[in-house]
């Protein structure tokens, strides 16, 4: 993809560590950002500040930059609000200077406690507030934040907002759309141009369904059929027989079965082709594993059929399914989130939640435009070059969306494979973004 862009952030990994509770503090003549107690925070080892940048977006050096990270630090959703500061942490180690400071805020897991929790660091002092989680509490926060741009964590696309003069709030979360695209893309480039899809009812499907119809087109290919069933639904037997339109194609292989033995030279029927050569199945967890060997007993083998996928088939184990074998998906790219997950076991002895590089890459995005003294707003959040980061490149677009780069996986018996490298950078200005769909999603 040629060279990265000279404006891209780079964040160092950390070392690997010996197992401890806490991130391991740097050499003593270092200096560290300074952090709110309680609770403690992670030390970092930098160089000194870079020299000052053009007057027009800059911070001064005698200055502490404050920025608010807004996690469920209670409530149900706690153990992943943990998880999520931990790994901010780790940016923290690997990214902050002494002028950087990282106010955390607990949302209680709910639309009010996020509020509550972003008032008060606005009124400590917060130029940047990183989170919430979940749409309904970014949401909540959007009218709190005024020109204060916030960075949510959220995958709804009807969160993000960025019409208002300053200020704004942006879709960190992984988006499905683009996963759909890219791996809708790379299968059209390999001749497959017959697509089918099977997909629950509702927001998310829609959202699927609209992007993969999109994806196809733009690509030459064709969406041929479409199955969609309600996500409450134990059993979609029925709906995969009639999209592989079991019955009728059964009845013509008995039909010519039954001529063959009669040898009386009439022909039988012809048996039916499917009219797909792909499927986008759009489920992941359990359900993708109930839904996944249903489609060969029907006759929808993955042979003949490639499978495909989005990020929700990013999990461990996935190749113990024997039909999803072959199948490829898009998502970020393994190698730097493997690295990440290795160090975040190391140091907390627990592996970390799929979310938890995006508070990583977040609080190392504030982290290093404060070092370059580089104020948040919004032409540098929306820099065209992008960012880089443990899920690969990525950039904030002026509609409030999240532009990525994404690897095509292969699943294997073993784990997965790269058959499609993440780009390292972006070589085009961003296209301007269709309006958000509505999603069930965080």
């Amino acid at each position: 993809m040629g060279k990265v862009a000279a404006g891209l952030l780079t964040l160092t990994l950390l070392a690997a560590c010996a197992s401890q509770p806490t991130v391991t503090a740097p050499p003593p003549q270092a200096q560290a950002p300074r952090q709110e107690a309680p609770p403690p925070q992670p030390q970092a080892a930098q160089p000194a500040p870079e020299a000052a940048p053009t007057p027009a977006a800059t911070v001064a050096t005698d200055e502490t930059v404050r920025v608010a990270l807004l996690l469920p630090l209670s409530g149900k959703a706690a153990s992943l609000g943990e998880a999520m500061q931990q790994a901010a942490q780790m940016a923290l180690f690997d990214t902050a200077d002494s002028h950087f400071q990282l106010l955390i805020r607990d949302t209680k897991s709910t639309p009010e406690g996020s509020v509550a929790a972003a008032r008060d660091a606005l009124a400590a002092g917060a130029t940047l507030l990183i989170g919430p989680v979940y749409g309904v509490d970014a949401k909540a926060v959007a009218p709190v934040a005024g020109a204060v741009p916030v960075l949510s964590f959220s995958n709804d696309a009807t969160v993000a907002d960025t019409h208002a003069p300053a200020g704004g709030t942006w879709v960190l979360g992984f988006q499905p759309q683009d996963q759909v695209s890219r791996v809708v893309s790379y299968a059209a480039s390999h001749g497959l141009t017959h697509l089918a899809l099977l997909a629950p009812a509702g927001a998310n499907g829609d959202m699927v369904e609209q992007a993969m119809r999109e994806a196809a087109s733009k690509a030459g290919a064709d969406v041929t059929r479409a199955a969609r069933y309600l996500s409450t639904q134990k059993d979609v037997s029925d709906t995969i027989k009639r999209l592989s339109n079991f019955d009728q194609r059964h009845a013509q292989m008995a039909a010519a079965r039954e001529a063959a033995a009669n040898k009386d030279g009439k022909p039988g029927p012809a048996v039916e082709e499917l009219p797909f050569q792909a499927i986008l199945i759009a489920e992941g967890g359990q359900r993708l594993k109930e839904v996944a060997p249903l489609l060969p007993f029907f006759d929808i083998d993955p042979g003949p059929v490639r499978f495909l996928g989005t990020g929700q088939w990013d999990e461990p184990g996935i190749g113990r399914e024997p039909a999803l074998v072959g199948g490829w998906y898009a998502s970020a790219a393994p190698d730097a989130r493997q690295g990440f997950e290795k160090r975040f076991n190391d140091v907390y002895g627990q592996r970390p939640p799929r979310l938890a590089t995006l508070a990583y890459d977040a609080t190392a995005l504030a982290a290093v435009l404060a070092k370059g003294h580089k104020a948040y707003v919004r032409e540098n959040l929306t820099d065209p070059n992008g960012f880089a980061g443990i899920d690969g490149v990525f950039r904030l677009l002026p509609t409030g969306q999240v532009e990525r780069g994404l690897s095509v996986l292969e699943v294997t018996r073993t784990g997965v494979t790269v058959v499609d490298p993440a780009p390292t950078s972006f070589a085009t200005t961003p296209a301007a973004a269709a309006a958000p769909t509505p999603n069930t999603g965080s």
